[in-house]
C-alpha cells in the first residue's frame, strides 16, 4: 500500500506543493511546528532515510538547499533548521524548520494552527524566492 506521501505526489491528495523534479518533492507540513515548516521527500518510497540510496541521500540537501533559503528569506528566521526523525510516515522525508531558538524544533510542543489560505499563501511566498 502506497504511503500517504507517495499518494501526495500522485496527485491523490492535495497539498501546499513547493517545489518538484523528477526525484523529489517538496510540501507544506499541515500540521507545522512553524508557519513555513516544509517537508522534502524523495519520489522513492523508501521507509528509512538511511537506506536512500547515496545518490538519492546526498541529492535531497542540494534540492533542499534553495528551499531553506527561500523559507529563512520569507519567514525572516534566524536558520531553518533540519530535521530527520521518520517515525511519522514510513517513508524517508527531511523537516525544513525556520528557527529562531532550539525550542522552535521541539516536535512535542504544540503545532501551529494555519487556516487554507495560510498555507496557499505561504507556499506561493515560498516558492517565489526560491532560485535555482
Amino acid at each position: 500500500m502506497a504511503s500517504i506521501f507517495t499518494r501526495i505526489i500522485k496527485g491523490e491528495i492535495p497539498c501546499y506543493k513547493i517545489a518538484e523534479n523528477d526525484k523529489f518533492f517538496a510540501f507544506l507540513d499541515i500540521n507545522p511546528l512553524q508557519a513555513g515548516h516544509t517537508l522534502v521527500i524523495p519520489k522513492a518510497e523508501i521507509d528509512v532515510f538511511f537506506d536512500l540510496p547515496e545518490d538519492i541521500l546526498s541529492e535531497i540537501l542540494v534540492f533542499s538547499k534553495p528551499i531553506a533559503n527561500a523559507i529563512k528569506d520569507y519567514t525572516l528566521c534566524e536558520r531553518v533548521g533540519v530535521s530527520v526523525i521518520g517515525l511519522e510516515v514510513p517513508h524517508a522525508h527531511v523537516h525544513l524548520i525556520p528557527i529562531n531558538g532550539m525550542n522552535d524544533m521541539n516536535f512535542a510542543n504544540e503545532k501551529k494552527t494555519l487556516e487554507k489560505g495560510d498555507f496557499e499563501n505561504i507556499a506561493r511566498e515560498i516558492r517565489e524566492r526560491i532560485k535555482h
